[in-house]
């Protein structure tokens, strides 16, 4: 990395404000101010909460709305469930280290607040649970610690959303995520970020799935951050664990994002797959997937696609690692633009060039690529819908 992009990366913690910024708890979601509301919609948060099975909105430094709705899952803020749970010692800061960095630390010693998950064995929750991480006043350090367990055969979705009101301008997130799938349990986490120009992101994400466990990640960038920083890793960790990693990102001028995702494959018959779609209009992209196979039999593909539809820059880094024989491990990759013929082939059908060019760019973005339940990529369609006429 040089050191344009270091600088790039390391914020100063000290520029932003922890301290002082609770929320009275809101009963209704429907009463946010409508202002807001669009920037929490754009981040896949459904007001009404019909279609949910829950739903967790924690505002600056503190917990706004939490509400569980079907039996057999649990949604509390992180305080309630240490408490709850007498520290949670099986699961709290046992998949991320909390002096990883500066950011794992600053959340390690003072925590403001995330959600906790819970299934019951056996559960199959049919609507996702959804959550918001939102920052309503400018300045704001924001410090968040998730923990989701998906217990034995049970099956969860989570729609998890971060935003920040219209009139923010800087502000600082800082989110841990401990996700733990226990065997036969499945998994899919979509999370969309609807940021802001002059917002910076640091989650830091880890993983473990247990036999037979299936986690299904997406997550989605189309809006404008002033960096981000993300890296998840993956444990497959038991006989038959399987994990599909999915990313959108667009990057326009002024965003920087090093957005990438790791997974380690330490049990015979796992499998893991990493795909990115990547476009810049004006950004810096740096995506890094790293596949590592300890074991085997083991799959593991990695794939990275990226357009340059304006002067930006997109840095695909993909890592194949193998340490014992007969792994298989493959990667592709490819940085372009959108090709002239299939731009005149639209035109020559009635299609303008920026008609042409736009569908040909959302085809590129389709998010069937994720294997979402149709709920899901409704909502996320209607997202991208939403936000193409900034993109394009």
């Amino acid at each position: 990395m040089s050191d344009i992009e270091k600088t790039k990366e390391d914020i100063n913690i000290d520029d932003f404000l922890f301290d002082g910024d609770e929320v009275q708890e809101i009963e209704d979601l429907r009463e946010i101010d409508e202002r807001d509301k669009k920037n929490l919609l754009m981040a896949g948060i459904d007001l009404e909460e019909k279609e949910r099975s829950g739903t967790f909105l924690h505002i600056n430094h503190s917990k706004a709305h939490c509400k569980t709705c079907t039996p057999g899952v649990e949604v509390l803020d992180i305080k309630e469930a240490l408490d709850k749970y007498d520290s949670l010692p099986e699961y709290y800061w046992q998949a991320v280290d909390p002096k990883k960095d500066k950011y794992t630390q600053a959340v390690f010693e003072k925590l403001h607040g995330g959600y906790f998950i819970k299934t019951e064995k056996g559960a199959k929750i049919d609507k996702p649970i959804q959550s918001c991480l939102f920052i309503k006043k400018d300045k704001v350090g924001q410090n968040v610690h998730n923990i989701i367990i998906v217990e034995e055969d049970s099956e969860l979705h989570i729609i998890t959303g971060c935003s920040v009101a219209h009139d923010v301008k800087a502000a600082l997130h800082l989110g841990i995520s401990e996700i733990y799938i226990k065997k036969g349990g499945k998994l899919t986490f979509t999370m969309i970020h609807n940021w802001g120009p002059e917002v910076h992101v640091r989650p830091r994400s880890v993983c473990i799935v247990e036999e037979g466990g299936v986690f299904l990640n997406n997550y989605i960038l189309l809006k404008p951050v002033k960096s981000a920083q993300l890296y998840p890793t993956i444990y497959l960790n038991g006989t038959g664990a399987v994990s599909t990693s999915n990313s959108i990102l667009v990057a326009p001028p002024g965003s920087y994002l090093n957005v990438g995702g790791r997974m380690i494959l330490n049990a015979p018959e796992t499998r893991a797959e990493i795909i990115s779609r990547t476009i810049t209009t004006g950004g810096t992209i740096v995506a890094p997937g790293h596949i590592q196979g300890n074991a085997v039999p083991v799959k593991g593909h990695l794939e990275c696609k990226g357009l340059i539809l304006k002067d930006g820059t997109i840095h695909a880094i993909p890592e194949l690692e193998g340490t014992v024989a007969g792994v298989e491990l493959s990667h592709e990759a490819a940085v372009g633009k959108v090709a002239q013929e299939e731009i005149e082939y639209l035109m020559a059908r009635g299609l303008d060039e920026d008609e042409a060019t736009s569908t040909i760019v959302r085809g590129f973005l389709n998010v069937d690529i994720m294997g979402l339940p149709p709920e899901l990529k409704q909502a996320i369609d209607q997202t991208i819908e939403e936000a193409g006429e900034d993109m394009f």
